[in-house]
């Protein structure tokens, strides 16, 4: 169940905004965010998204995650780019997008032509 949240966190972080929108709030209360998150540069963080990103859209599009790594790169740039540095301070503490970089994150899937999440 954590890893489940953990990569729905990462994917909102990626445009699994609405993973992660459907979780139970018990389940994000038992999500512990990695604390590396606090003081992981940028770059990091976008690896982290684009990973996430290629876990969510293989399983939603039921290919490899391999074939994904151009659109998940480009969602994990567009996305991070998106964020201001209250958003960005919010994703680094808590390990999942707030409202606003959620908005953001599914404008990122659109512009990326990756299917938004149910």
């Amino acid at each position: 169940m954590r890893i489940r949240i953990a990569l729905a966190a990462g994917l909102m972080a990626l445009g699994a905004t609405a993973a992660l929108a459907g979780a139970a709030s018990s389940q994000l209360e038992a999500y512990q965010p990695d604390p590396a998150l606090r003081t992981a540069p940028k770059t990091e963080l976008e690896s982290r998204v684009r990973r996430a990103c290629a876990v969510v859209q293989a399983r939603l599009q039921n290919t490899a995650e391999t074939t994904l790594e151009r659109p998940c790169g480009c969602y994990a740039r567009a996305t991070l780019r998106a964020l201001d540095a209250s958003e960005l301070e919010a994703y680094r503490t808590t390990g999942y997008f707030n409202d606003s970089a959620r908005a953001k994150a599914l404008e990122a899937l659109d512009s990326c032509k990756l299917p938004r999440p149910v």
